[in-house]
């Protein structure tokens, strides 16, 4: 029976940068992932590039694009462009080189990563968890961390997040080329999808489209759905996988800790609910749950509360607005597209924050002070 410091429970982005951040510090730390190993992780790979300073690596073999437009459309026509500014770069990184980037990091610091392996059950006994594994083993950690993502189903059981999850359904897919995306750029388009939209994010030499339904139960596996969309971008190969996936986006202002556990990333419930952005969420939530675990060891205490306080205050407090703009604007896409992103500065304001230069209550603020003045 081995004893770690740290367990984390899933070897993704999220898993990944918290075991890095652990056991840099010197902190013995086990991964626990269930896939031997991904060759493709459906997800758009838009990153903040101010969410370097979060990782204790150079990540530049990750990425793939740095990203100077960002263009929107209705129904893949009436577009709009928004140009970022140089302060604050918005990457394309593609999230498989990245997450092996990280483990290898990781492993280096002396972390240990044990695949494919499946956690079968969790006990807490005189302040250390156990967990078994398929393998039959049992691991013993002081403190546990959950990052096994949207589908996790150790959240509800150790009462992390909110009691009733919201999910988005996506679609993800990445295809050869660049059809007809700028270089540089990414798109999003609104009205071609109910209650969601469609995104085309390129990397060096392929793309990654995909399609998110954030509300309603608009069914969104649907073949011709995804040929048009496909067609629209200007692909006409039609040799891709469609990967589905339930997205668990951000759903209220809920603890994300309990005693020595806490969740991360997409486990947590975390994902923006309006862009779907969930990189930025998972690498903040990796490194505040590291500091937090961190605080507590050398302290040898056993309270994490600071951590649901943190990612309350970073990430929150602005998803709070996320949610509320997100209900509306999906509800009345065609008026939300005209107000929400033809008006004179909303393109750029949804830029950014992409790039993490705003966020969605800095938006809210901006909206009340304009009507106290008038």
């Amino acid at each position: 029976m081995k004893s770690f410091d740290v367990a984390i429970i899933g070897g993704g982005l999220s898993g990944s940068s918290t075991a890095l951040n652990l056991s840099k510090k010197g902190y013995s730390v086990v991964i626990f992932e269930k896939e031997a190993r991904r060759t493709l992780i459906p997800c758009a790979g838009g990153m903040a590039s101010s969410m370097q300073k979060l990782l204790p690596l150079d990540i530049s073999q990750a990425i793939e694009n740095e990203v100077k437009k960002v263009n929107f459309t209705w129904k893949f026509s009436d577009k709009v462009i928004a140009n970022l500014s140089g302060d604050s770069p918005f990457w394309i990184i593609k999230r498989e080189k990245l997450d092996e980037l990280l483990q290898k990091k990781a492993i280096s610091y002396g972390a240990e990563i044990i695949k494919p392996i499946n956690v079968e059950g969790l006990k807490n006994e005189n302040d250390l968890w156990h967990i078994i594994c398929s393998n039959k083993d049992i691991y013993k950690s002081k403190f546990l961390v959950i990052a096994d993502g949207s589908e996790s189903e150790w959240t509800n059981q150790l009462k992390l997040g909110p009691l009733n999850p919201k999910f988005a359904t996506t679609v993800g897919m990445r295809l050869e080329g660049l059809g007809n995306i700028e270089k540089r750029s990414v798109r999003f388009d609104f009205g071609s999808v109910k209650y969601g939209f469609t995104w085309a994010f390129p990397q060096k030499k392929c793309t990654n489209i995909g399609i998110g339904t954030f509300i309603g139960n608009f069914n969104i596996i649907n073949p011709n759905l995804i040929n048009n969309v496909v067609n629209d971008f200007g692909f006409t190969d039609k040799k891709f996988k469609p990967i589905y996936k339930r997205l668990r986006i951000w759903n209220g202002l809920n603890n994300i800790h309990n005693e020595t556990v806490l969740a991360v990333g997409d486990a947590a419930s975390l994902s923006d609910p309006f862009l779907a952005e969930g990189i930025r969420p998972s690498l903040l939530s990796s490194f505040h749950a590291a500091e937090c675990i961190h605080n507590c060891l050398s302290k040898k205490t056993y309270d994490l509360s600071d951590y649901s306080k943190i990612m309350r205050f970073k990430w929150g407090e602005s998803m709070v607005w996320g949610k509320r703009i997100a209900k509306v604007f999906y509800r009345f896409p065609k008026t939300g597209y005209k107000l929400g992103v033809k008006r004179k500065t909303a393109p750029q304001r949804i830029a950014q924050i992409l790039s993490g230069e705003m966020s969605y209550s800095d938006i809210a603020k901006r909206v009340i002070r304009r009507l106290i003045l008038r």
